[in-house]
């Protein structure tokens, strides 16, 4: 016997790999009621649910699934950017966007669509023939532009379908991620690649507009203590040059004109 909160429990008691005693160890419960929830001998109560999902690192939008399958209310929900108690949050975010002028920088959600994108970010979105909501991985997937201008495409797409990979298995499985990772995958192939540049401590991506190629490398920041669903997903880029050449020309591009 199951129930649709055990099934939820042991799938991602699976997808973190952990034995129903590590689970209990972490959560102070033994192994013995973990097994108990899991086949629908025992029901949670709505603390243990929380606990759980917490000790499981379980996404906000899925605790809530695991709360609702264990009949309790939603705990978590998306709030719109212009309620009050948000103000500081959008204060934050455009200190962080407008601060990093001159070089780009972008919020992204789960799906790597873009939220907002400083102006720096919003010129070279143009200059790539995308506009400001595009999505990065199918804008990078596709067929169109974005891999015909990026000069290290192939090294590119490896990281990434690396990270949609563990982006995706930290999700408890993203079937929006699994199914990009997919699309790269074949994209790319199955020859075994290996790095030309091991010695670099990053991989920068070498975007060519026109007779000027601008390289970049990426730092992403996430909020720590989200309780929004939305916040949780968001991810902060910023792009930095990687070389002189690149730091001058966006300099240049900064200027003021007349």
């Amino acid at each position: 016997m199951s129930t649709q909160f055990g099934d939820l429990l042991r799938h991602w008691r699976e997808a973190r790999k952990l034995s129903q005693l590590e689970l209990g160890l972490s959560a102070n419960v033994s192994a013995r009621h973990i097994s108990f929830l899991e086949t629908g001998r025992a029901r949670p109560s709505r603390q243990m649910v929380l606990k759980l999902g917490q000790v499981l690192d379980v996404a906000l939008g899925s605790r809530n699934a695991m709360l609702h399958a264990a009949g309790f209310a939603p705990s978590y929900r998306a709030r719109a950017m212009d309620e009050a108690e948000m103000g500081p949050i959008t204060t934050a975010l455009e200190w962080m966007l407008t601060r990093h002028m001159p070089y780009p920088a972008m919020i992204l959600d789960r799906r790597w669509s873009i939220v907002r994108a400083n102006p720096m970010a919003q010129m070279m979105l143009d200059q790539l023939g995308l506009s400001e909501n595009a999505n990065l991985i199918e804008a990078l997937i596709g067929e169109e532009r974005l891999p015909s201008i990026i000069e290290n495409w192939r090294e590119v797409a490896r990281h990434l379908l690396h990270r949609l990979r563990a982006e995706s298995a930290h999700l408890g499985g993203e079937p929006y991620l699994d199914d990009m990772a997919a699309r790269l995958s074949a994209h790319l192939g199955d020859e075994v690649w290996e790095s030309q540049t091991g010695g670099q401590a990053v991989i920068p991506t070498r975007y060519r507009l026109g007779d000027t190629t601008l390289s970049f490398f990426s730092t992403i920041s996430q909020f720590s203590s989200a309780e929004d669903i939305a916040l949780a997903d968001w991810k902060i880029e910023q792009l930095f040059p990687a070389d002189e050449k690149t730091r001058q020309a966006i300099v240049t591009l900064a200027a003021p004109t007349g």
